[in-house]
């Protein structure tokens, strides 16, 4: 079964607070909830086109029963009023790019063994795909998944965009906007399991993963991905790009 809601009176604060801010300004459509395990802890993995796909990845899982445990880059948990939120809603700080990323694998397969659903953004970042699509991922997911060996249940998200853009500041919550999320079955890793945990397994794990939700997200959108991800390994001057972007105010 689902884990029991959380006793913390914070954390059911905050729940209520953004359950109905979700509600305001989305309808959703929300389908594959067949696809979650019954019992135990799993991992939820989702692609990421805004800022705004925290809150409706976390509405999705939490509404289903389950408490999602995100992880975030660690900046945010010192971030005023941001930082005491995802402490109270015990997500899980992740040190980017530096030995302490180690740390953070460690704390989601700790919570794993608890029960919590931990969900995760693969692609690590918001994509860069110039059409939205999932991004080749990073393989934090397939070190935890391998280790773990619980269930990976690929979701795809559509329509949080169209509130908050990607990379936009200037939020749309009138009229509300249509955003549709689909769980597809768990991704089948269990040929892996037993081999070395290297780089040619991990992005094997990876890719397995990223191509789950891709196929949910064509289900949604009604087209066709692109034959090959977005690299942003190899586009490193994409990235520059988006950094020259000027700020927008907020209103």
């Amino acid at each position: 079964m689902p884990v029991a809601r959380p006793d913390s009176r914070a954390f059911r604060a905050i729940a209520w607070l953004v359950r109905h801010l979700m509600f305001a300004m989305t309808r959703y459509e929300w389908s594959g909830a067949e696809n979650f395990p019954k019992k135990g802890g799993f991992i939820a993995a989702a692609n990421h086109v805004t800022e705004l796909d925290a809150l409706s990845f976390a509405h999705y899982l939490f509404d289903h029963g389950y408490e999602p445990r995100i992880l975030a880059k660690r900046s945010l948990f010192t971030a005023p009023g941001v930082g005491w939120v995802l402490r109270s809603t015990r997500m899980i700080p992740v040190d980017r790019g530096s030995a302490g990323a180690g740390r953070s694998l460690e704390a989601a397969r700790e919570q794993l063994g608890d029960g919590a659903c931990v969900a995760i953004f693969p692609e690590g970042t918001l994509t860069r795909d110039p059409d939205m699509w999932p991004m080749e991922g990073k393989t934090g997911l397939a070190r935890i998944a391998l280790t773990t060996r619980l269930p990976v249940v690929p979701i795809a998200q559509w329509g949080a965009h169209e509130i908050l853009p990607r990379y936009g500041r200037m939020v749309r919550p009138f009229p509300r906007k249509r955003v549709r999320m689909v769980a597809g079955p768990a991704v089948d890793l269990s040929d892996l399991y037993d081999r070395p945990l290297d780089s040619v397994t991990l992005r094997e794990a990876t890719s397995r993963v990223m191509d789950a939700i891709t196929a949910q997200l064509e289900t949604l959108r009604g087209e066709k991905a692109p034959e090959h991800r977005f690299d942003l390994r190899r586009h490193p001057e994409y990235e520059a790009k988006r950094r020259s972007y000027p700020p927008v105010e907020r209103p």
